[in-house]
């Protein structure tokens, strides 16, 4: 990994103003100083700046005064060796080594550490330095990831979870190129800054300089071409509005610059999605799904704010970052207590009449009730950025989270829809048609969920990335309603729309999906037309010479995402499953086994092999299927998908013994999958059906999967069980009347 050094920058500037056509290129914070002071100072120091270090005393925090922490009864050692930091660790051959502190990374409330490999790898030590004061509990070394410890597993620390090279440098870095070489699997990375500088944010800054030295004032842009200024300059009062209103709303790139680390997403390319003025020319953003939020849009798993911040009426009204963070220093640009106030009118909200609370109690704090903290990494508390409205009518019906249990941890949530209704027993808020409920159903797979997701999709008053994330749900469902929406989604003016809408598709036969979804294999956006091409490719044996030869510049877009990711197994398993597609299993089966070679803990890659297998040899033996799922089994040990797998690949060879054992694996590491305690359930009937009924009563407890209840109700007919009664009343509050009879008639006869 190599840094650009000050000299080189300035021989980069001296040869931009001999060279009047060169491109912009990065010069270096040190350059901008000279005339930004103020901004420098206010940088200085803060997580931007301090974002990653080279290890050396200046930026290490952590005791490595021949420290020791005892973690699963093995010491690991903190040390220095002349003037480097060392760390005696287990590392992946399951013994202690010692290895080199080359990087830093953060700085508050934690800081981390980082090792470098000879294959240019650098992986983050499991190990964090708590930097709070001690008197909160910190100044002591703690294990970041105690649930990680078997090198098996993808978070091991010298495993791709915790690769600095694919996860984490594009955003602790300035003008970060990856460079992973496939062929000797070894990585080059470099940057321009070991830090995030100015240029992270503002872009090279070579042109800027020479505006600035020839003073064209005339130049509109001084040098640069992006917009990061604020988007609204006035804010107005209206009558009868509480808040204070955008006169106009601006164009500004500044919320793209900042998600480009600020959001959940995979990295696709090199592009620069600012001038493109579109997040998925470089990245791919996480929608609002259930691994990652709550069914009411609450932060569940780390999102980073952008994802939040896109559902927020903030967002739609033109704030920015910058109209509450100082962006040079990060910080919040006034007191905590009074930045809401800047457009929320104080004799409105900041009153008891509104939050109800003692006036400068915890409770009367905006961001206490509206921007819920959750702690990641056991000590770094983030608050949510979608400025959600208190239900605790969801968290009672739909488990999400509880604000109000934040401060009274000693209250359940029966407890807050108490207070709540007693406090406003004629809100409009519980009366209005919520995504929430939706979400929730769609996500156990209720069948009724379909056309409700289909009217949030199409309704203007939610939020963009809520549509967005409303149609690729309905990959789940297939009804008139949900195409509709779909094709009215791909035609959308946001490109996260479009992309949900071709997610959403993935259920619909080829003609309606080619109809809908080919124009997409020329939209401006490249994430777009490359997922359309993927959603088409599984038709490919189907498709016109025509359909094909349109469909291949959008497919060889996708392939290119996948190659730019080849450090990752999940771009093999991608590739392997287009050649499969496209009928080359010989390059298929290729592709499966180098990802399983480049990344031995990606349960896909033998998942996605053992079916191509499978397909191969449809009604032969199914030895080959068999093998390299357990081979994934013995790799990826703790996880539940592969021994779910085995299980069907032994109900197809006929070895239901094995097949129940492997499904009860699957089961006991997942014990809340309601797929697998169906599956589990079923392949129970002949040998224990006091069981087999207790694991589909427990799939439908857990999914809300009607059909899951109806495999119960029809199990309990069949075994001519007292149950069978109350059970079909019970599934008529869920499955149509004709079904219902129809149940009823068999008891009856029985």
């Amino acid at each position: 990994m190599t840094g650009r050094s000050v000299t080189h920058s300035l021989c980069a500037l001296w040869l931009f103003l001999s060279t009047a056509t060169q491109a912009a290129d990065y010069v270096g914070t040190q350059q901008c100083a000279t005339c930004h002071e103020q901004q420098t100072k206010a940088w200085q120091g803060s997580h931007h700046d301090l974002a990653m270090r080279h290890a050396n005393p200046g930026a290490v925090l952590g005791d490595f005064s021949d420290a020791t922490l005892s973690f699963n009864g093995k010491e690991n050692r903190f040390f220095k060796r002349e003037q480097q930091y060392w760390v005696h660790i287990e590392g992946a051959d399951g013994k202690f080594n010692d290895y080199q502190i080359k990087y830093t990374f953060g700085i508050h409330p934690l800081q981390q550490y980082m090792v470098e490999f000879d294959d240019g790898r650098v992986q983050l030590i499991p190990f964090a330095w708590d930097a709070r004061a001690k008197s909160a509990g910190g100044q002591r070394w703690f294990h970041l990831y105690p649930q990680f410890t078997d090198h098996r597993e993808e978070f091991f620390w010298t495993n791709t979870g915790q690769n600095w090279n694919y996860m984490c440098a594009d955003c602790h870095s300035t003008n970060v190129k990856k460079n992973f070489d496939a062929k000797t699997n070894t990585y080059n990375t470099t940057f321009d800054e070991i830090n995030v500088g100015c240029e992270a944010c503002h872009g090279p800054a070579s042109e800027h300089i020479t505006w600035s030295q020839t003073q064209d004032k005339n130049t509109p842009l001084k040098g640069f071409d992006r917009t990061v200024v604020k988007s609204v300059s006035e804010w107005i009062k209206q009558d009868n509005v509480s808040t204070l209103q955008p006169k106009s709303i601006n164009e500004s790139q500044q919320t793209l610059v900042c998600a480009q680390c600020h959001s959940r997403h995979v990295q696709i390319s090199g592009e620069d999605h600012v001038s493109n003025k579109e997040l998925g020319q470089r990245y791919i953003l996480s929608l609002i799904n259930a691994a990652l939020y709550y069914p009411d849009g609450q932060i569940y798993d780390e999102n980073y704010v952008y994802g939040s911040f896109l559902q927020s009426k903030m967002s739609a009204k033109g704030v920015v970052c910058s109209n509450c963070h100082d962006p040079h220093s990060a910080k919040l640009i006034m007191p905590q207590e009074v930045v809401c106030l800047q457009c929320h009118e104080s004799q409105t909200y900041n009153d008891t009449a509104h939050h109800k609370h003692p006036k400068d109690s915890a409770g009367s704090q905006c961001v206490n009730c509206h921007m819920a903290e959750t702690t990641y990494m056991q000590i770094d508390p983030r608050r949510d950025h979608g400025w959600h409205i208190p239900r605790p009518d969801f968290a009672v019906n739909l488990g999400v989270k509880d604000t109000c249990l934040d401060c009274h941890d000693d209250k359940n949530s029966q407890w807050s829809l108490e207070q709540v209704n007693n406090w406003y027993p004629n809100s409009v808020i519980t009366s209005e048609r919520h995504f929430a409920p939706v979400f929730a159903a769609a996500d156990v797979g209720m069948p009724q969920a379909a056309d409700a997701l289909s009217h949030v999709s199409q309704n203007k008053q939610n939020a963009n990335i809520i549509r967005a994330s409303a149609l690729e749900r309905m990959a789940a469902f297939n009804n008139t309603n949900t195409m509709i929406a779909i094709a009215r989604g791909v035609k959308d003016p946001d490109s996260n729309i479009r992309f949900g809408a071709i997610r959403g598709a993935a259920g619909l036969e080829l003609n309606k999906l080619w109809r809908i979804i080919a124009p997409l294999l020329d939209d401006k956006v490249l994430a777009v037309r490359a997922e359309a091409a993927y959603s088409l490719v599984r038709f490919w044996s189907q498709l016109s010479n025509e359909q094909r030869q349109q469909m291949t510049p959008a497919l060889d877009d996708y392939i290119k995402l996948q190659e730019y990711n080849r450090d990752r197994g999940f771009a093999y398993s991608n590739l392997g499953t287009v050649y499969s597609y496209q009928g080359d299993m010989e390059k298929s089966e290729q592709m499966f086994l180098a990802g399983i070679k480049q990344e031995p803990v990606f349960a896909g890659s033998y998942i996605n092999l053992a079916e191509v297998y499978r397909r191969q040899n449809p009604n032969g033996a199914h030895q080959k299927s068999i093998e390299v799922l357990e081979q994934g089994l013995a790799a990826v040990p703790r996880n539940a998908e592969i021994p779910y797998n085995l299980g069907l690949a032994n109900i197809r060879a006929q070895q239901k013994t094995k097949a129940n054992q492997y499904f009860q694996m699957a089961v006991e590491r997942e014990p809340n999958n309601g797929q697998y305690l169906y599956v589990y359930g079923l392949s129970l009937e002949q040998t224990d059906i006091k069981s087999a009924q207790n694991m589909l009563r427990q799939a439908f407890l857990n999914s809300r999967n009607p059909e899951h209840l109806y495999a119960l109700c029809d199990m309990q007919i069949r075994s001519k069980a007292f149950a069978a009664r109350q059970c079909i009343e019970e599934l008529a509050q869920y499955a149509p009347q004709q079904v219902i009879e129809q149940l009823q008639q068999r008891v009856n006869s029985q």
